[in-house]
């Protein structure tokens, strides 16, 4: 039987301990550390891009139901889940903000006093400010690895397949068009199929 040839693109993704490791590393007891905990917490658990990441408003977001609508790559409307966990932290980080934005991430005043003039899109963090956050608690957590908001986005697909997802919920969940994207991810299952195998065909 021919086989069609791997691809050489290997998925880099965290395991559970690194990921709890960078989320861990904000200091909490400061707007921003609340801020940048919750980013943390919001990316692993929803699987967002970056770019869906930085437009988010704050009333768009359904904290009770843990869920909000995003038009994500080609337009595509999904509907996107926050973990129980991720959503105490976004509760505590908006209950922090005094400031009169609708932007969900905001950047935070040194001196902590809101420029309410500065306006809505001024005050959004940006997407590269979002990827300097990830990249700031990768170095204090200790890991080795880059870590970049896409590598959060690939180890929530793994965590998915690796708790038991099936490859068409993940799909839905990451935004892809076509499954055949989402099939990058098998990978991570390959062994959990050889203890399949081995457990009925000894």
């Amino acid at each position: 039987v021919d086989l069609p040839k791997a691809s050489e693109h290997q998925i880099k993704f965290l395991d559970r301990e690194q990921v709890e490791r960078l989320l861990m590393a904000p200091d909490t007891s400061t707007v921003s550390g609340l801020r940048d905990r919750t980013i943390l917490e919001v990316l692993f658990s929803t699987g967002l891009r970056v770019s869906e990441m930085a437009k988010l408003d704050i009333d768009k977001i359904d904290v009770k139901e843990r869920a909000f609508g995003i038009v994500g790559k080609g337009r595509r409307l999904r509907v996107v889940f926050i973990s129980e966990r991720a959503n105490v932290w976004l509760g505590r980080y908006l209950s922090a903000r005094t400031d009169p934005f609708r932007a969900l991430w905001v950047r935070v005043p040194r001196s902590g006093d809101w420029d309410p003039t500065m306006g809505n899109e001024k005050a959004r963090l940006s997407v590269r400010g979002i990827q300097r956050i990830v990249e700031k608690y990768r170095r204090s957590a200790g890991i080795a690895i880059k870590v970049s908001p896409h590598i959060l986005r690939h180890s929530f697909a793994t965590t998915l397949l690796q708790q038991g997802a099936d490859l068409r919920s993940v799909q839905e969940m990451l935004g892809h068009k076509n499954v055949a994207t989402t099939q990058i991810y098998t990978h991570v299952t390959n062994p959990q199929l050889k203890k399949i195998h081995d457990q009925f065909l000894k």
